[in-house]
């Protein structure tokens, strides 16, 4: 199982790498994953509503989520559209978070030395969202590093993870004897 372990943390961070040198098509492919995603939320979703254990927004919600996840893995054009909401919504967050940011720094400022770091990236995290909305392409790259970063920082959690388990269940055997 470690070695299991140990070759699945490699094989992500070396496709993280991947995805981190294909940003566009990374994110190209993001529509689809998240038409997955739809897909089984909707299905978990509808099945809980079967067994009575969900609201009726619950169930509307769960229904929508399973027609869009189905829409998107038959028809390409509604992936685009994914695409064109993931553009947009990662525009946005950039904007909330520099705002967030900025607010954060001010109200720390009485307790907190450096609160100017703190101001400084949230207006930059700011400028980037507004300029993300006029032009989409900076969230196209942005995201396809994330997801990329993203996996090869759960590739590394993987391999140390593992490692240290074994130690402490080696260490704990020994104890045992």
């Amino acid at each position: 199982m470690v070695v299991l372990s140990i070759i699945l943390g490699l094989l992500m961070i070396f496709t993280g790498i991947s995805l981190m040198c294909t940003p566009v098509k990374t994110f190209l492919q993001s529509g689809y994953f998240l038409g997955i995603m739809l897909f089984v939320y909707g299905f978990a979703g509808v099945l809980k509503a079967f067994r009575k254990q969900s609201t009726v927004f619950e169930t509307i919600s769960s229904v929508l989520a399973l027609i869009l996840g189905v829409l998107a893995m038959c028809f390409p054009g509604v992936v685009l559209q994914l695409d064109g909401m993931i553009l947009y919504m990662t525009a946005f967050w950039f904007v909330l978070r520099g705002v967030f940011a900025i607010v954060l720094g001010f109200s720390s400022k009485s307790v907190n030395k450096s609160w100017i770091f703190g101001v400084i990236v949230g207006v930059l995290s700011l400028l980037l969202g507004f300029y993300s909305f006029a032009h989409p392409l900076v969230p196209v790259i942005t995201v396809g590093i994330l997801l990329g970063l993203y996996f090869v920082e759960t590739g590394i959690d993987m391999i140390v993870f593992t490692t240290v388990a074994k130690k402490a269940v080696d260490k704990a055997e020994e104890a045992k004897e």
